[in-house]
């Protein structure tokens, strides 16, 4: 069956694999080697990776077999070297094969080789796969220089990277260089584009509280808030001023009331909601009593509304719906309509008793 397949179709890499495995079944290690190298020699007629991808995993189905199996891993090197030598790498490449002949030169005890591999493949695959396997493989040794040399090619060719920065700079903190992490921190947050500038400056803060440069901190807070009024920004400065490397409670206070009338003034209703959850926190733990009833005192009202949906193309009516807002004591506007609400609420319930008395009186002169 799986011959008639072959035959009518030699692009059927599925069944070629089966073959293979139904092969592998009965040990007869020429046969199945026989069944692999019939497969792999029906290259793909079209350089467009999608057609390549099945062929590839047989490949690499057949190194494995090799090594596992057969248990050769020489010849599983021989293999694996040989689909590497067939993919179109100025067309397309895949990280997979790379790194699964530099691990296997590595099981081999053959580190030259495994370095040629990785090295070959930052020239002519390049994705971020390679270099991280490569960094780790060299930092399992023990080799910082080589790590320093790989992650500069790979911040070279992907300067926007965010993690790659941050794990050099762990790498150089790691072994004792504080100056070196420092100055690549500060290098990273300097770039034009980045990622997730959000993981680098919070590394970069983590890394200067580790030191015990509480100043240092305090100065990349002032940074990153002149880059971005974030509310979370705003909280992790007041709960850090809060610590031991921080100015104490009141300097966390002061951070907290900042923050808050800034957040005030451009109307950010959640995000207030967020920074009084957080500070009441914070009072809770390390404040007063009189501290915390004060924050809660500006703890705003949930309000349903209604409002109508519109359709962002056309602008067309789509009905109504429901949604939430918050109304702040400390707010004018909001404080006028907390008394309407009020006053509409008591309303409500003079009708309620009234409709109530009346049926009441009904009943009475039946």
């Amino acid at each position: 069956m799986y011959r008639d397949k072959t035959d009518t179709d030699g692009y059927d890499y599925d069944a070629w694999l089966e073959w293979a495995r139904l092969e592998s079944t009965h040990g007869d290690v020429d046969e199945v080697r026989d069944v692999f190298e019939r497969a792999v020699a029906n290259v793909p007629p079209v350089q467009e990776k999608p057609y390549w991808l099945r062929y590839i995993y047989l490949w690499i189905n057949y190194a494995i077999w090799e090594e596992l199996e057969a248990e050769d891993a020489d010849r599983a090197s021989e293999v694996l070297a040989a689909c590497i030598s067939i993919i179109p790498h100025r067309v397309f490449s895949f990280s997979k094969v790379w790194v699964l002949a530099a691990k296997n030169h590595i099981r081999r005890r053959d580190l030259k080789s495994a370095r040629i591999v990785m090295g070959k493949a930052i020239g002519l695959c390049g994705k971020e796969s390679i270099f991280t396997e490569y960094i780790a493989f060299e930092r399992a040794l023990g080799e910082v220089d080589r790590c320093r040399a790989i992650y500069s090619k790979y911040l070279e060719t992907y300067p926007e990277n965010c993690v790659a920065w941050k794990n050099f700079a762990d790498l150089e903190s790691s072994v004792g260089e504080v100056d070196r992490a420092r100055a690549l921190l500060e290098l990273a947050v300097g770039q034009e584009e980045l990622d997730m500038p959000e993981v680098l400056w919070k590394s970069f803060i983590d890394f200067e509280i580790a030191q015990g440069e509480g100043d240092n901190a305090r100065t990349l807070y002032g940074r990153l808030l002149e880059k971005t009024g974030h509310v979370k920004v705003y909280i992790s400065f007041g709960q850090f001023e809060a610590t031991a490397v921080g100015n104490g409670i009141e300097a966390a206070r002061t951070i907290f009331s900042s923050a808050y009338d800034v957040l005030k003034q451009d109307e950010l209703k959640e995000e207030r909601v967020l920074l009084l959850d957080a500070w009441r926190v914070l009072e809770k733990e390390k404040g007063t009593a009189d501290k915390v009833a004060e924050i809660e005192a500006k703890m705003p009202r949930r309000i349903k509304k209604k409002r109508m949906r519109t359709d962002p193309v056309s602008g067309a009516e789509l009905g109504w719906e429901e949604y939430y807002d918050y109304a702040f004591p400390d707010d004018k506007k909001a404080g006028g309509n907390l008394k309407i609400l009020e006053m509409a609420a008591k309303w409500k319930q003079a009708q309620q008793a009234a409709a109530k008395r009346k049926r009441e009186e009904e009943e009475g002169e039946e």
